[in-house]
C-alpha cells in the first residue's frame, strides 16, 4: 500500500525509551495516521480518538479495555481501540503498524 499526496511530519513520535517510535501523515481531507514500529516489550497507551491499528509486519498482543485477555494480531490484522481508552500491548520480537485516527 502507498500514501499519495500527503504532509509527514518529519519529527518522530518517541516512547518508553525509544522502543516505540512512529511519523505522523496528513492527508489532504483532513485524515491523520501514525506509522510505528515497536521493538520487544509490554506498553500501555492511552487514546484520546478512536483508533484503528492495522498490523504491517511481525505482531503484537493486545488487551482493550473492559477485556481480560490478551487477544494475538498477526500481518493484515486489524482492531479499534476506543476513544478516551487505555489498551496493553506485548510485543515478543517486532511490530510494524499503521493507526488510523477517527476524529
Amino acid at each position: 500500500m502507498k500514501f499519495e499526496q500527503v504532509d509527514v511530519i518529519k519529527e518522530a513520535n518517541v516512547y518508553f525509551d525509544g522502543k516505540v517510535t512512529s511519523r505522523t501523515i496528513l492527508f489532504n481531507n483532513g485524515e491523520r495516521k501514525t506509522l510505528g514500529f515497536m521493538l520487544a516489550g509490554e506498553y500501555e497507551f492511552g487514546t484520546a480518538a478512536e483508533e484503528c491499528m492495522e498490523v504491517l509486519g511481525g505482531e503484537m498482543e493486545i488487551c482493550l479495555p473492559e477485556e481480560a485477555g490478551f487477544t494475538t494480531y498477526k500481518v493484515g490484522e486489524s482492531f479499534i481501540v476506543p476513544a478516551h481508552s487505555k489498551f496493553k500491548v506485548k510485543v515478543g520480537n517486532y511490530a510494524d503498524y499503521c493507526c488510523s485516527y477517527k476524529e
